[in-house]
């Protein structure tokens, strides 16, 4: 008689096969979605030994097996992303958040020990972020400065011995503003020199406009990485979610960031994005990067256009740092698929005017443009960074930061290029 056989149907169908084997996951071509918020523990010992390796390198105990405790701690599918996502970034190790804000506050507050540290920060980053630096990190007592980081030294006067992060964001939201990264950490390494390990500053960078394909921040200096998966790396628009790239010593610190504060990925939203978009990312970007290219150069020779801004473009100002920092797997110049521009006017208030109208036209009648805020989809997205994404900027401070009133972002899909361009030359006309 089986062990299971003395039990009530209804529990039966509960438990099923006692220790069944045919759970066997082994040959799965593709992973297989696990969808468990608690784990087996088999014993006592081997709870305490899960709960002690929990925050420590690779959550495993001393056999060198991970033990599964709880879905937020750690589950199968987020592991498998976060090793993809790692490598994708040449970096050691990657945690996944449920959002790229949870990322962002994540990589920003671990290396924090001290309630008198400090942040400094580019003054043009993603609205969100700045939101939460300038709102509720100020409610915390959390001082962050911000400056011009496209100037590499620009940063140096405001550090004192309480600085404890530079937060980049390159290409920045929307301005796609390049910082020189080489030089940046390399001023940074110059400061840790004199610096106790707990005292350095660390290098956090939002590296999602440009995605690992076209820029890996890691290899060139800096510590921390961060990506909403939302966008380019998820690339299909379907899921949610954020991850943290750095190396395996801080990778304990935020393990136990997501354990207390709870930003955790589900399993079904790593596994879409290990399943579809991290195989996809290398025949996505590239198709995005040849449709950017080609509206940027229409958009610059349109007669209603005044500025463009495009890292592929060699009127953009930046140009020569563009072709030094993005560059993919095989070292080719890769500037992205994101787009700012802005529409002629006698004045930058008539400009945001023509902008909106452009927008209202394409929601209401562009078949392959889409009035929508996002970035990295396989459709094309346009959006108004001054009224929508960096709405947390007043109007002075966007000016300040570069964004002009009526500046417009284009984030470029794999549509049939000729298409996305009849739709936004109509748009144009019609302001």
């Amino acid at each position: 008689m089986s062990k299971e056989s003395k039990y009530s149907i209804p529990t039966q169908l509960i438990y099923g096969e006692a220790g069944s084997t045919d759970w066997d996951y082994s040959d799965h071509v593709i992973p297989p979605l696990t969808r468990t918020s608690t784990y087996r523990l088999r014993s006592a010992e081997r709870g305490a030994s899960g709960f002690d390796a929990i925050g420590k390198e690779g959550d495993k105990n001393s056999e060198d097996k991970r033990i599964y405790i709880y879905g937020r701690m750690a589950d199968p599918n987020k592991v498998m992303l976060a090793d993809a996502i790692a490598r994708a970034e040449e970096g050691e190790v990657a945690v996944m958040f449920a959002t790229g804000m949870a990322a962002v506050h994540a990589a920003v507050t671990f290396p924090l020990t001290q309630k008198a540290n400090k942040i400094i920060s580019h003054s043009t980053i993603y609205g969100c972020s700045y939101s939460l630096f300038t709102t509720w990190f100020k409610k915390m007592g959390i001082h962050v400065d911000f400056c011009d980081l496209k100037k590499p030294d620009s940063f140096l006067d405001l550090v004192d011995e309480h600085t404890r992060v530079l937060y980049l964001e390159s290409p920045a939201n929307p301005t796609l503003d390049l910082l020189d990264l080489p030089e940046i950490t390399k001023l940074v390494a110059e400061i840790n020199k004199s610096r106790s390990e707990e005292n350095k500053i660390l290098t956090v960078m939002d590296n999602t406009f440009a995605t690992p394909y076209c820029q890996r921040p890691i290899t060139m200096g800096v510590d921390v990485v961060l990506h909403s998966l939302t966008k380019g790396l998820s690339g299909f628009g379907t899921e949610l979610g954020g991850a943290v790239v750095t190396r395996k010593e801080f990778n304990g610190d935020l393990v136990l960031h997501r354990k207390d504060f709870g930003g955790d990925m589900s399993p079904s939203t790593a596994w879409h994005i290990h399943a579809y978009g991290i195989p996809t990312l290398s025949l996505r970007v590239p198709k995005q990067i040849a449709n950017a290219q080609k509206i940027a150069q229409f958009l610059e020779d349109h007669p209603e256009v005044e500025q463009v801004f495009y890292p592929g473009l060699e009127s953009f100002p930046q140009y020569e740092l563009a072709q030094k920092v993005l560059k993919d797997y095989d070292g080719n110049f890769a500037p992205g698929f994101m787009i700012y521009f802005t529409i002629k006017a006698a004045s930058p208030e008539a400009s945001k005017e023509r902008g909106k109208k452009i927008m209202n036209y394409i929601a209401d009648n562009a078949y392959c443009i889409t009035l929508a805020v996002s970035l990295g989809q396989l459709r094309t997205l346009i959006e108004h960074p001054g009224s929508m994404t960096h709405l947390a900027y007043s109007a002075e401070e966007q000016i300040k930061a570069g964004i002009h009133p009526g500046g417009i972002r284009l984030a470029v899909g794999i549509e049939s290029v000729d298409d996305v361009i009849k739709d936004l030359d109509t748009a144009i006309k019609t302001s």
